[in-house]
């Protein structure tokens, strides 16, 4: 039986009465504290017999006489704090015997070390300084149901302290991606997230729209195309590490809603953004894990660098017996996978069949970091092709642990040709696919102004976070993961 409601009510007129006292828990400003817990545990020796101020979340509550000892939680870490009848007199000894698990306090007292060798703090003073009008999950080692985690992100924080480490992993990740790109000259730029045009991926955008300007905007599902329009006026490096949106399925991989890391260099090609790939994962590695051997699910992934490299059309080639580069038509390619298990409904486009066939005969065994590189360039609308075949594509996809985890190209410059491309999106949008890239005049109108040769990339944070952290839910890397609505029908 659920007993909150009964639990908030009880809680509800403590928190009346003790206004009626003039002590209320909301009405402090601020507090003091001299000492985070980790670090009054890790300074023991110089802290041993001095008074200290503390605060953090009461957790657990242990009576032993006229005696409490009870756990407080920061971000930090844990502390013991002890409560003694003799030390704060009878009104205060019962006032601390009737906080709450849950309620935040301050305690001021001096350190010192238990019998069983618990570091501990003497509560001499303590002040409520916010009543936790709620119970927290009832089992204290951890709130484990994942729905709940995911949309009660404040308990799976307050409940599981691996939860705050993920956090605090993520953030040096990103700050060691950002360290590799800076030292390497790049400059940090922001570009629009209200887009007229989106464009640089095929997905489905999300649609809004501008009173004033009476126009439909979108938000991005790239920076690309405005991060090349710096290129073209001159910015030589550039990078941005912003939130993208996709209107697409969610699941263990997915999240509408997720982080991408994109950079560009001038006068730089896709072997250029191989190095840089390996450095900034190796880096996000290092700061996030403390060393570059990982484990995901079950297996060790070693992200030392250098890292291998296949062929695209060679390995799709080699697991199925199929050379796709025969195929030139939506013909050629259902005539060439008539023996292949693509699935039900089995797709129809050209791209479709062959993007279909590498994640299901080639993707799947891809654990060790990989380089997949030299795509067909009907997939790759944006990438520059190859000189010594124009089918193929300047393009690789890093994969680890079976998860494509960014794309990167030497850029198309070419405007004729990059219009040319356009034009076969335009024309696949028309036969229904909703992810097809748009044409974007403005950005042609820019690059018929000429851009370098360039090479870009892009990562997606939260796959590598997984990775790295091995998680095997995107949900458990993103703070706070679109969810269905509560009162949705199953």
């Amino acid at each position: 039986m659920d007993n909150a409601p009964a639990e908030r009510a009880h809680r509800l007129e403590k928190l009346r009465r003790l206004q009626a006292e003039g002590r209320d828990p909301f009405a402090l400003q601020s507090y003091d504290r001299t000492h985070g817990f980790s670090e009054l545990v890790a300074g023991f020796r110089g802290l041993e017999g001095r008074k200290v101020r503390v605060a953090g979340r009461l957790m657990a509550m242990r009576r032993h006489g006229k005696s409490c000892f009870s756990d407080l939680h920061d971000e930090t870490g844990r502390v013991q704090v002890q409560a003694r009848y003799d030390v704060l007199g009878e009104a205060r000894y019962e006032q601390f015997l009737d906080l709450d698990l849950g309620d935040l306090i301050g305690v001021e007292g001096e350190v010192f070390r238990t019998r069983t060798g618990e570091i501990t703090v003497s509560v001499e003073k303590f002040t409520l300084l916010a009543k936790a009008l709620r119970p927290l999950p009832e089992k204290y080692h951890g709130l484990r149901d994942v729905e709940t985690r995911s949309r009660r992100r404040y308990l799976d924080l307050i409940m599981n302290r691996e939860a705050g480490e993920v956090v605090r992993a993520r953030s040096r990740m990103l700050q060691a991606a950002r360290t590799v790109l800076l030292r390497r000259g790049f400059v940090e730029v922001d570009t629009p997230v209200l887009q007229p045009v989106y464009g640089g991926a095929a997905a489905r955008p999300f649609t809004s729209h501008h009173n004033e300007l009476r126009a439909d905007l979108y938000l991005r599902i790239a920076p690309e195309l405005y991060l090349k329009r710096l290129i073209i006026g001159g910015l030589d490096r550039v990078f941005e590490i912003g939130r993208v949106f996709r209107n697409e399925g969610v699941d263990a991989r997915h999240n509408p809603e997720f982080t991408l890391l994109e950079a560009y260099q001038a006068y730089a090609d896709y072997e250029d953004m191989m190095d840089l790939t390996e450095q900034i994962v190796y880096s996000m590695a290092m700061a996030g894990l403390g060393r570059p051997v990982v484990t995901y699910r079950g297996t060790e992934i070693d992200l030392r660098p250098p890292w291998r490299r296949v062929s695209y059309f060679g390995a799709l080639e080699e697991a199925t017996g199929v050379d796709f580069r025969a195929a030139e038509s939506d013909e050629d390619a259902a005539r060439l996978v008539a023996g292949l298990d693509l699935g039900d409904p089995r797709p129809e486009a050209l791209g479709d069949v062959v993007d279909r066939a590498f994640e299901r005969y080639v993707q799947q065994d891809l654990v060790q970091p990989t380089f997949v590189v030299d795509y067909p360039v009907v997939i790759s609308p944006l990438a520059k092709r190859r000189a010594d075949d124009p089918r193929v594509a300047a393009r690789f996809e890093p994969v680890i642990g079976t998860e494509e985890v960014g794309n990167a190209f030497s850029e198309l410059n070419d405007p004729i040709d990059q219009r040319q491309r356009f034009e076969y999106q335009v024309s696949l949008r028309e036969k229904g696919d909703l992810a097809a890239h748009p044409l974007d005049e403005d950005f042609l109108l820019a690059l018929e102004h000429g851009m370098p040769p360039t090479g870009g990339l892009g990562l997606g944070i939260e796959r590598l976070a997984m990775i790295v952290l091995d998680k095997a839910n995107m949900r458990d890397v993103i703070l706070f993961p679109l969810l269905r609505p509560e009162d949705a029908d199953a």
